[in-house]
């Protein structure tokens, strides 16, 4: 017969106590002065220069005989500890030193593991390996079973819950409750519920999902002890029978992170958050999409020279006119100056991005444009990315995080996808695309910002491209399909800019791909562009009789 001893008495690494820790034969500790649990003793020892103390402590040659009895050190009756095989050894004061619990293999004891009740030593006689799980050998099967950390926890579960229902320990604490369990997961078969009831510390919690993972879904629940209690035979010793009945009860079957009970959900499911939409500029989008909202990801696309940076302009200078909300704005291709110039530009009526244009203003005039980049407490409003061309991918998206983070931008305009697949130092640019519209999706669900995402359009096959007004669909967008499947939204802009109409040559056509909120696609608007003012006015502004032509000259007088 072998034994197998665990040290004991042995310094802390946490605390720097010099004898607190005592240590379990699969190398995880428990320190009693500061409570901790180690998973891996030896090597935070390593980490902290430090060596476990040699035993000192001498074997015995054969088990103890011990006799039935009330462990009166752990508040468990003489019944329950006879039904569970635990016998205990007394001093001539008649106090408790030893526990000894039996472990079966099938119906014989196979191995024995002693308790030194003062300090806190255990030690293993016998075959620990080819032994079940601690009260395995009284359960056969049950509408429910219960399992704990230990086997005085286990007694005392069973005394707590009226010596009703079955209740079985692992056998090598935290560390080992999934080999313990995984070994007799047959034994659990002809129960219909597990009860997972582990130590209430860091260490018990996440040996609980550890192990409810191993039952098929809906098996296991995880009972949460009340606060302050660590462990059954905490509750037992305090009288706590029927707070302990009350959160075995209230056990939640175990969803994986991420995955929920619906008919928990019925609060939250009245009380949502609603969510509230900034209209479009544009009355058709708004029709099908009901507008903008906070917590999506919309994807504006279209050929090029087709007027995507038009649109985009209006978007921004209409998101700052129309929220109290910071807006930032992240464009690539051109100078932080260009991009306070398309969004002022359209404040001014007037293209501002020109010099001789700019030139006409005074510099008050400027300054009145200017004033919609702040609040009415001077405060600044608007951020944008400061660097011209292509960056580290990696720092682009700590910018785009600080934006929203740090600036606090509910909205932002990302111009556009493909400079950020460039920033990628990987060849393969679906790969690439892949991997910014995951982070995009990521950011949008972790922040609740509304981003706006500029994407380009590959060439179509065919002798007619998009700039002769080709109708676009999802399958155009370059690159990756995961463009329109992350996204909530996607807008396509259409023109014939090579018509020999020029009414036909600068009217686009706005097409929904794809709106996961409304389900509502198909075209939304046409908007025509105005080469004075560089703006993009929407078909759906038209009064009776009126032709686009009248429609921008009013619509310019009645800005001015």
């Amino acid at each position: 017969m072998t034994t197998t001893w665990d040290k004991v008495h042995q310094p802390c690494p946490l605390c720097g106590s010099s004898d607190a820790v005592g240590v379990n034969e699969d190398g995880s500790a428990k320190c009693f002065s500061c409570d901790s649990f180690m998973p891996n003793y030896y090597e935070l020892c390593e980490g902290k220069n430090m060596e476990a103390k040699p035993q000192t402590i001498k074997q015995p040659d054969s088990i103890e005989v011990g006799s039935f009895s009330a462990l009166t050190d752990r508040k468990i009756t003489k019944d329950t500890a006879q039904k569970y095989g635990v016998k205990v050894v007394h001093d001539l004061q008649g106090n408790v030193i030893k526990h000894m619990y039996p472990f079966y293999n099938g119906h014989e004891i196979s191995a024995t593991k002693t308790r030194n009740v003062r300090e806190k030593q255990f030690f293993w006689q016998g075959t620990k390996s080819d032994t079940g799980l601690f009260g395995q050998q009284l359960f056969k099967s049950g509408k429910y079973i219960t399992i704990t950390e230990g086997e005085c926890d286990a007694m005392s579960a069973y005394e707590l819950l009226g010596s009703k229902w079955a209740v079985v320990s692992i056998k090598s604490g935290a560390a080992g409750a999934v080999k313990d369990v995984k070994e007799n997961l047959d034994f659990f078969d002809d129960f219909d519920n597990v009860i997972i009831a582990f130590d209430n510390d860091k260490a018990g919690k996440e040996a609980s999902k550890k192990v409810a993972r191993l039952f098929k879904p809906s098996k296991a629940k995880i009972l949460t002890l009340p606060n302050g209690w660590k462990d059954p035979n905490d509750m037992l010793r305090n009288n706590k029978h029927k707070e302990f009945v009350e959160s075995w009860w209230a056990s939640k079957v175990y969803t994986p992170s991420g995955v929920i009970n619906v008919s928990e959900q019925r609060v939250k499911f009245h009380n949502r958050e609603k969510k509230e939409s900034i209209p479009f500029p544009w009355e058709g989008l708004n029709d099908k999409l009901y507008g903008l909202r906070q917590g999506e990801l919309v994807t504006l696309t279209g050929g090029t020279g087709l007027g995507k940076s038009s649109v985009t302009r209006e978007l921004e200078h209409h998101l700052i006119k129309n929220t109290t909300d910071n807006v930032g704005v992240i464009a690539l291709e051109e100078d932080w100056r260009r991009t306070i110039d398309g969004i002022l530009s359209i404040e001014a009526n007037a293209r501002l991005y020109i010099d001789q244009e700019r030139e006409k203003l005074s510099k008050e005039e400027l300054d009145k444009f200017f004033d919609i980049l702040y609040d009415g407490e001077n405060k600044n409003r608007v951020w944008v990315h400061a660097h011209f061309g292509t960056n580290d991918i990696d720092d682009i998206f700590s910018k785009l995080r600080y934006m929203i983070i740090g600036c606090e931008c509910k909205w932002v305009v990302v111009d556009h996808l493909h400079m950020l697949v460039s920033a990628v130092s990987e060849g393969d640019e679906r790969r690439a695309i892949d991997t910014i519209m995951t982070k995009l999706r990521s950011l949008v669900e972790e922040t609740g910002a509304g981003i706006v995402l500029v994407s380009h359009l590959r060439r179509v096959d065919g002798n007619k491209g998009h700039e002769n007004g080709v109708e676009v669909s999802l399958s155009h967008l370059r690159g990756s399909n995961s463009i329109g499947q992350l996204s909530d939204c996607v807008i396509a802009l259409e023109r014939n800019q090579q018509s020999d109409d020029i009414d036909e040559a600068r009217t686009t056509r706005v097409r929904v791909l794809k709106s996961r909120y409304t389900g509502d696609v198909g075209l939304a608007t046409h908007l025509l562009y105005d080469g004075e003012t560089g703006r993009s006015v929407s078909y759906t502004h038209l009064r009776a009789h009126e032709t686009p032509e009248h429609l921008v000259c009013r619509l310019m007088h009645e800005k001015k």
